[in-house]
């Protein structure tokens, strides 16, 4: 019996081992810290190898798209706002299609514009990169809550 304990505690230390070992070996450590410390831009340095020119040219890009999606997020804020007020007026069905019809017009200005952001910011990057990077953000596009524009530091869900 003394051996059967032994031979388990033995067999635990090896396998917690070699789960920490494979962990690590299969986590990249740059990534991680980026994540945890909520930098966005930092992620996408690292995470997807780029050079300094680079990640110079997709910072432009982001911070000259940011003043964009803040005016789309604002616009769409604004027209589901009236959105709303019109339903819970009971306004005329005609109005209310109207707004409906303008608020679905600015999210789709929103995600065209995105979208066209996007695939600038993967063209920036190598080949292989810029493939994996479409794949993860590009179906992403149609979930954003459009509360507010991009944060670089992740701190809100666009």
């Amino acid at each position: 019996m003394k051996h059967f304990a032994v031979t388990l505690l033995v067999i635990a230390a090896v396998a917690t081992i070699t789960g920490a070992v494979s962990y690590r070996a299969g986590t990249n450590h740059a990534v991680q810290v980026a994540l945890d410390q909520r930098d966005a831009m930092e992620w996408l340095r690292v995470d997807f190898a780029l050079n300094d020119a680079q990640f110079a040219a997709i910072k432009t890009l982001h911070d000259d798209y940011s003043v964009v999606c803040e005016e789309h997020c604002r616009l769409i804020q604004q027209a589901g706002r009236t959105l709303r007020e019109l339903k819970a007026a009971k306004a005329e069905p005609t109005a209310v299609a109207a707004a409906q019809g303008r608020f679905e017009e600015l999210r789709l200005v929103c995600e065209t514009a995105i979208t066209t952001h996007v695939r600038r910011c993967a063209a920036e990057m190598s080949p292989e990169a810029g493939r994996r990077y479409l794949a993860m953000v590009l179906p992403k596009i149609k979930d954003f809550d459009h509360q507010a524009p991009p944060d670089l530091h992740l701190q809100h869900r666009h």
